[in-house]
């Protein structure tokens, strides 16, 4: 047998963006070393990309007067559809203005009230008091009652991970970028760390600790058109997964964003209508009061999304060589504002696509943005099914957003779960100890390097990855996308199980050696066309529509059958997961109507 060089610590945590550097940071206040592993150096997460804001009830603005975690947490749980787990939901919004703060003190510069009337896009005029002057401001955003989205210009993504990342550095917290976990290694009963490919030189390594902790973020790259970036391929989730002990939350929950830039996906914050832009039709009609006249523009991204495709079908749609469109017109906020408050989607539009916004319209269609399901999580964020091992971030399902996130909670969610959950990955590591089997421990490192001289050879077949991975995202792009419906699902399931199949006989046509993207490629497909099946066949058994989730043969909510979560577990030598299902605990806010969107009444039939 090989032996693999082992890396011991007390916490590791894989992934680098926020909630991993958060989580991080309390592990090691703790007096625990901690390490941290990377695809890429940290300030290049996706973290990063994040634009409008992060959601704190502060109440410094004007439109933002008399707001309290009583008021988010309404938000919240309604935004969820019912969906989310509101004790997760209460901690939440408790512990979000002392993150922001927080923030603030490590250097986040966020915007500050400046005192005087304003005159708003709709005509309201609104005045922001002197003795508020200089206190973090929020702007509005889908789906709340007040403005409570705190925000720095439309980089807040940018200003939060650097200012952690300072905070990492500062602490001495070891970072290993380059580097991927490719196999969770446990006994059966506890979670006892990964075997890790350096993607420098394709050497296998073997990294052991007291408590792991996923942080990984989303999967949108299973889909053809996505706003995340290259990495966001699911990774942690589909390692869980295969360990066939933990469950994966709520997969079919996937939210499409209504402003991806066409052709490029790329995100147009939501804090460009809440600054008062509009969405436009191919007459140039402002066509969202029409459907939700108190919300308009700032219904949740569900609703908002919903809309969209509903007016593209009637007709509406700008034709493009990319397939229909609509616009997203804020020339009305003028030059100074874009300039500033909106800068980076303006730099965004002028160098990807050619435009100004400040003169020109800015064509959008919903994309796929983000996934609230995840590695099933309790309140403490300890994963389902194996000792030591905890997830954070948008690769857990905590539950905090159900089957709608609003935005604003995933970039709050991602430091307050590293906040809570870090504690409890601390008191946990505190008081474990680290024994380990060297053969067990070995044999995994030995398996998944046969599983790569497999590919090399071609033992297992002549497939092409990348063939396969483009009939996957085209699938779910043509099945599984914002409307379903019972027989497109039924044909996305089949036709995925068919492609999980064809990946299991991948060869490489290149070489594989050293930090070949190819073999990297190749050994993720098997895993990503799991989250995909994982998604279609719960949204196929999932007969109500809830959330993100918007079945057209099942259009209403259904709480007397459906007010429960999915958990989808994977057993080796299977091509479907098998899917279980635990009850949403509703603990302060009874199911009701959401105040937008469509009838949330429940499904009689």
């Amino acid at each position: 047998m090989s032996n693999y060089q082992i890396i011991t610590t007390d916490v590791l945590i894989v992934g680098a963006g926020l909630a991993g550097e958060r989580t991080a940071i309390e592990t090691a206040s703790h007096g625990l070393e901690c390490i941290i592993l990377s695809l890429v150096p940290p300030r290049r997460s996706h973290s990063t990309a994040a634009q409008g804001g992060m959601q704190a009830s502060l109440g410094n603005c004007a439109m933002g007067e008399g707001d309290n975690p009583d008021i988010h947490f309404a938000d919240t749980v309604k935004g969820s559809d019912w969906g989310c787990d509101q004790d997760v939901a209460r901690m939440f919004v408790e512990t979000v203005p002392i993150a922001v703060r927080q923030m603030a003190h490590w250097g986040v510069p966020w915007n500050r009230v400046v005192a005087g009337k304003k005159k708003l896009p709709d005509g309201r005029i609104i005045e922001d008091p002197k003795d508020k002057e200089g206190l973090i401001t929020a702007r509005d955003f889908g789906g709340t009652a007040k403005w409570r989205t705190c925000y720095t210009s439309d980089g807040a993504g940018h200003t939060l991970q650097y200012a952690m990342d300072s905070v990492v550095i500062k602490m001495g917290i070891t970072v290993h970028d380059r580097t991927e976990a490719i196999a969770v290694i446990h006994d059966g009963e506890k979670c006892l760390g990964m075997v890790v490919r350096c993607l420098r030189t394709g050497e296998l390594r073997i990294y052991l600790a007291k408590a792991t902790v996923i942080a990984t973020g989303g999967y949108g790259r299973l889909y053809g058109a996505s706003t995340n970036a290259i990495i966001n391929e699911g990774s942690g989730m589909f390692l869980a997964l295969e360990t066939g002990l933990v469950p994966l939350g709520n997969m079919e929950a996937v939210q499409f964003h209504p402003t991806g830039m066409v052709p490029v996906w790329i995100l147009i914050t939501e804090g460009a209508r809440g600054d008062g832009g509009y969405l436009l039709d191919k007459n140039h009609h402002r066509f969202m009061p029409d459907y939700e006249p108190v919300k308009k523009e700032l219904a949740s991204r569900d609703v908002v999304s919903r809309r969209m495709i509903q007016h593209i079908r009637k007709g509406y749609g700008v034709d493009s060589p990319h397939g229909s469109h609509l616009w997203l017109d804020i020339r009305h906020l003028g030059a100074k504002h874009i300039n500033t408050n909106l800068r980076e989607i303006s730099n965004i539009c002028r160098n990807f696509n050619g435009i100004d916004p400040v003169h020109d319209l800015i064509p959008v269609r919903p994309t796929q943005h983000y996934s609230m399901g995840g590695v099933r999580t309790n309140k403490d964020g300890a994963a389902y099914g194996l000792k030591g091992l905890f997830a954070v971030g948008e690769a857990a399902c905590w539950d905090l957003h159900g089957f709608n996130r609003l935005g604003g909670n995933s970039l709050a969610e991602t430091i307050v779960s590293g906040m809570i959950v870090g504690k409890k990955v601390a008191e946990y590591a505190l008081g474990a100890t680290l024994n380990y089997n060297y053969f067990l421990v070995q044999g995994f490192a030995v398996q998944q390097q046969e599983r790569i001289n497999k590919l090399i050879n071609k033992d297992y077949g002549k497939e092409n990855v990348y063939h396969i991975r483009r009939e996957m995202e085209q699938t779910l792009m043509n099945y599984v996308g914002i409307f379903r419906n019972g027989p497109d699902l039924e044909k996305a399931v089949a036709k995925l199980q068919e492609l999980y199949h064809r990946s299991l006989r991948i060869g490489l046509v290149s070489s594989g050696k050293w930090a070949n993207p190819e073999l990297a490629s190749a050994l993720r497909l098997p895993g990503m066309l799991k989250l995909a099946t994982c998604i279609a066949y719960g949204a196929l058994k999932r007969t109500e529509s809830r959330g993100s989730h918007a079945r057209e043969d099942y259009p209403k909510r259904d709480d007397v059958n459906w007010l429960k979560r999915t958990l989808a577990y994977w057993q080796p030598g299977n091509d479907l997961p098998r899917l279980e299902y635990e009850p949403v605990k509703i603990t302060e806010l009874p199911p009701g109507d959401r105040g937008y969107g469509e009838s949330s009444g429940q499904n009689k039939n």
